[in-house]
């Protein structure tokens, strides 16, 4: 992963050199996430599926061609709907969002492509003694036959109806913490956990001055118009009347523009400051023949937030439409994918309203970014989405060959450990945005590591199997699964043994 890291900084840097992509710390941070997060699921997901065929195969080398064709189309699958839904953030109006798309999507292919040759050769190359002390050898007993996970299975396929009910009532519940969300965006007072000099600063001339005379607000007019757009900047509740005039050292005017100032009475990064700015952009627009603009560091602000929610309106349904898409190609069904969504939004609902509640109550936040459900959409959604087609497809294949209910136990047998420990692994690499001392990273980082543990261990591990037991063959609709009996009857084919197995 440190070797899939380093190329994916390197072409992206030839690309932000030559083709004009954009980058900046919070993409390049994200980089550092996806790839070791999105890089380990993949390389456990492949070694789980190693380990099991080196107990059917003498031959190492046949293991892993066999592992790697089984366990490919799904690894394969879930990089591709990682890579095509950080693509959709190129459709976001906002710079900084539209370029984590591209910086994204390529760690993420670059971390696909070297668990799927680098990573297999270097297996091969240790032979079986790199799974010591638990070394598979040929013959050997499969530990999820009657594992925990086994267990599970058999349990909520006794009364799966009832299992996805209440488990999908109780995270509904729990989604109403989205009540407690106040994605408006955070001062500037607010973005460090911490409280650095310049934050000091700003409060102590918040005392004795103005609290927005750093940071005034900017209006450029048609000189005709300057006396009549400076009353009706100075007449609005949020700016200080006295304040109102050309800039202190600057000519009144220029190719007929002149260029205003005006000091706010609140901080320029509050909502109220925001607010003033929409009433005063209002009021001089309304001035016949001003041609009135106004700017400043709060009208930025501002125009971001804006940039943002329309961000957050359109890129996440795209991003499920793109979900859905894969998921109905690689599961040749519509049931199946349909459910596999619905899980998705209930997980990432559920994620955001507990983070609010403890964001609340518990840590105290004075608020989110904008961007955070995005955010915490996309990483949550591309990435949690891998075990969604781990265990479907592992599924799929089982059921082939016993039918689908007992296919959704064994497959949730075979899965339950690997997706577990790809789930806390990632949920570690994301909390590890938690220590940093920008808040909105702290939030970010929080949210998708709750999120993926609900994922790992209550939503594919007990409302999808509980979904899939309850609604059986009906979830391959419209392609139902075929020749079932005959593939149960069938022995798995096994190539003749030629080179060594240690």
């Amino acid at each position: 992963m440190v070797a899939a890291l380093f190329t994916a900084q390197a072409l992206i840097h030839l690309l932000a050199t030559h083709a004009g992509l954009t980058v900046n710390g919070q993409s390049a941070g994200i980089l550092t996430v996806l790839v070791f997060g999105a890089g380990t699921d993949y390389a456990l997901l492949l070694v789980a599926r190693y380990r099991e065929e080196l107990r059917r195969h003498h031959d190492r080398h046949e293991a892993m061609e066999l592992a790697l064709n089984r366990a490919g189309p799904a690894v394969v699958a879930s990089g591709a709907t990682v890579v095509l839904s950080m693509l959709v953030l190129l459709v976001a109006e906002m710079n900084s969002t539209r370029g984590l798309g591209p910086v994204a999507a390529i760690g993420v292919a670059v971390a696909l492509l070297a668990m799927l040759t680098l990573f297999p050769a270097l297996l091969l190359v240790f032979g079986r003694w790199i799974f010591w002390p638990a070394v598979p050898h040929e013959g050997s007993a499969d530990p999820t036959t009657g594992g925990v996970w086994a267990r599970t299975g058999r349990r909520i396929a006794r009364r799966p109806r009832l299992v996805w009910g209440v488990t999908a009532a109780v995270l509904a519940a729990l989604s109403l913490g989205l009540l407690q969300l106040r994605a408006a965006g955070i001062a500037n007072a607010d973005a460090l956990t911490g409280e650095p000099d310049s934050i000091a600063g700003q409060k102590v001339s918040a005392r004795y001055f103005p609290a927005g005379a750093g940071d005034p607000l900017v209006v450029v007019a048609n000189t005709d118009r300057a006396e009549r757009v400076g009353r009706t900047v100075a007449a609005d509740p949020g700016v200080v009347p006295a304040s109102v005039g050309t800039p202190p050292g600057t000519a009144p005017e220029h190719d007929g523009k002149v260029l205003l100032e005006a000091t706010m009475r609140a901080p320029a990064d509050s909502s109220e400051a925001k607010a003033t700015v929409e009433r005063v952009r209002d009021a001089v627009h309304a001035v016949p023949g001003a041609d009135a603009r106004v700017g400043g560091g709060t009208a930025a602000l501002l125009d971001m937030d804006e940039a943002q929610t329309h961000d957050n309106y359109l890129v996440i349904p795209l991003v499920l439409v793109v979900v859905l898409l894969v998921l109905s190609v690689l599961l040749r069904a519509l049931v199946a994918p349909l459910l596999l969504v619905g899980t998705v939004v209930l997980s990432l609902a559920t994620a955001l309203g507990l983070s609010a509640l403890v964001f609340r109550h518990v840590f105290d936040y004075a608020g989110e970014d904008v961007a955070f459900p995005l955010f915490v959409f996309v990483f949550l959604v591309a990435l949690g989405i891998d075990y969604n087609i781990f265990l479907t497809t592992r599924i799929r294949e089982e059921a082939v060959r016993q039918g689908t209910r007992p296919g959704v136990v064994t497959g949730l047998a075979t899965t339950g450990a690997v997706i577990t420990s790809a789930g806390l692994v990632l949920a570690g690499t994301f909390a590890v945005l938690g220590t940093l001392p920008v808040l909105g990273f702290a939030e970010i980082g929080f949210a998708v590591a709750l999120g993926v543990l609900l994922d790992t261990f209550v939503v594919r591990s007990v409302l999808v199997t509980a979904l899939f037991l309850d609604v059986g063959e009906k979830v391959w609709w419209p392609h139902p699964l075929a020749h079932r009996d005959d593939a149960a009857r069938a022995p798995r084919p096994k190539a003749p043994v030629s080179r060594s197995s240690e």
